[in-house]
């Protein structure tokens, strides 16, 4: 038998995939399959999005290595977009350009904490946070969510499982898998705790763009000492269409990203370039197109929320942003074998909650901005009409 590290070898096999693999037995009598599943944006990329990745991929500029932090261009169109988004002032030696958010994650991890280590996060979770932490030998805590607030976590609970030595917190807003937008008032309770602690704050904000339009999502990035606490993630895959090309940011003091830097030059040596320069003409040119996306995804919330509202014995716990957490009406039964029967006899494909942590059984994730409205409200007939064999 080969041996492999066993920090890997104990981890389960990729989720996506073995959830695709059940919607391939579905046999189409319910009508068409309804993907709701990885979150991938259920509408193309902007046409000036597709001309300018293609002229930056075909140009000769970008076939070598580029700097490890990122592309200049791309840094300093996005640091004068975060100092807009946030009324914060953002300087280019505050961003480091990732591939993706997953490396965003794994990266300042590696920069704050080691083998032995401990991190906080909430429960549910993000599963692929808490396989990075797992595979690194960093020692995981949990802090509850609550349901009847809508998993938000409670401030008490962070407060109590605080301690010296904890590395940081990991919190995802707005939250993936639940959709719970944490309001600004309660993550400048935690941002003080952690500070207060001695401990980071590692802020997963890839569906900010999918909130609501109007005040910042939280006044961290203006407090007085953030870059010693706080650290911000982003994600363009979901807001641009384009995840395929894997572009993220951090947003951190200038020493985080010099160690952060120590890592990607392991990892990757540099984001896709080509990339980088057709996101650096999107960001500034493309804020109408993405706020009519936005509009798009409440449209689809909207959708969802009244299919809900009409299938008796299945709940909406939470919706937001990208996604919705609903409890199933089969308490006795695990949400993976549920999530199963609904790929292969429903045509619905969705996540189960015991991929995102302990008692989570009961839920399912529903990625709903992959599907337009009028395929959201088919969701209504499905349900209704669907029940486990046997019961």
């Amino acid at each position: 038998m080969p041996h492999f590290n066993p920090l890997i070898a104990r981890l389960s096999p990729p989720p996506i995939p073995s959830v695709l693999a059940w919607a391939k037995a579905y046999d189409g009598t319910r009508g068409p399959l309804i993907d709701l599943s990885q979150a991938v944006p259920g509408y193309p990329p902007h046409p000036d999005m597709l001309k300018w990745l293609g002229e930056a991929a075909s140009s000769t500029a970008y076939t070598g290595y580029g700097a490890i932090e990122g592309e200049a261009v791309l840094r300093s169109a996005y640091a004068e977009h975060v100092s807009k988004v946030y009324g914060a002032k953002i300087s280019v030696e505050n961003i480091h350009i990732t591939s993706g958010c997953n490396q965003a994650f794994i990266s300042a991890a590696m920069a704050l904490a080691g083998s032995g280590d401990t991190v906080l996060m909430t429960n549910p979770f993000y599963f692929n946070q808490e396989t990075t932490l797992s595979m690194l030998g960093i020692k995981v805590e949990l802090v509850p969510c609550d349901p009847s607030s809508g998993f938000l976590p409670d401030i008490e609970a962070i407060a109590q499982t605080l301690r010296p030595g904890v590395r940081m917190l990991a919190l995802v807003s707005p939250n993936n898998p639940t959709g719970a937008v944490y309001p600004p008032a309660l993550l400048q309770k935690i941002f003080d705790l952690c500070r207060n602690n001695g401990t980071w704050l590692v802020l997963d904000e890839t569906y900010r763009d999918f909130l609501a339009a109007g005040d910042a999502p939280h006044g961290l990035l203006s407090e007085d000492g953030w870059q010693d606490s706080l650290i911000c993630l982003y994600s363009f895959s979901k807001s641009f269409c384009i995840p395929g090309h894997r572009l993220g940011a951090i947003t951190a003091s200038p020493a985080v990203v010099e160690q952060i830097a120590k890592v990607m030059d392991n990892l990757q040596i540099c984001a896709p370039r080509s990339a980088q320069a057709a996101l650096a003409k999107a960001l500034p040119a493309l804020d109408d197109w993405r706020a009519g996306n936005r509009a798009e995804i409440g449209r689809r919330a909207d959708a969802l929320r009244q299919v809900m509202a009409r299938t008796p014995g299945w709940k909406l716990q939470a919706i937001g942003a990208y996604f919705a957490y609903i409890r199933h009406p089969y308490p006795d039964i695990g949400s993976d074998f549920v999530a199963e029967k609904l790929a292969k006899i429903a045509g619905i494909v969705c996540l189960p909650g015991d991929y995102f942590g302990e008692g989570q059984e009961g839920y399912l994730r529903f990625a709903f901005a992959n599907a337009d409205a009028d395929t959201i409200l088919k969701l209504e007939e499905r349900l209704n009409g669907f029940s486990l064999p046997g019961i």
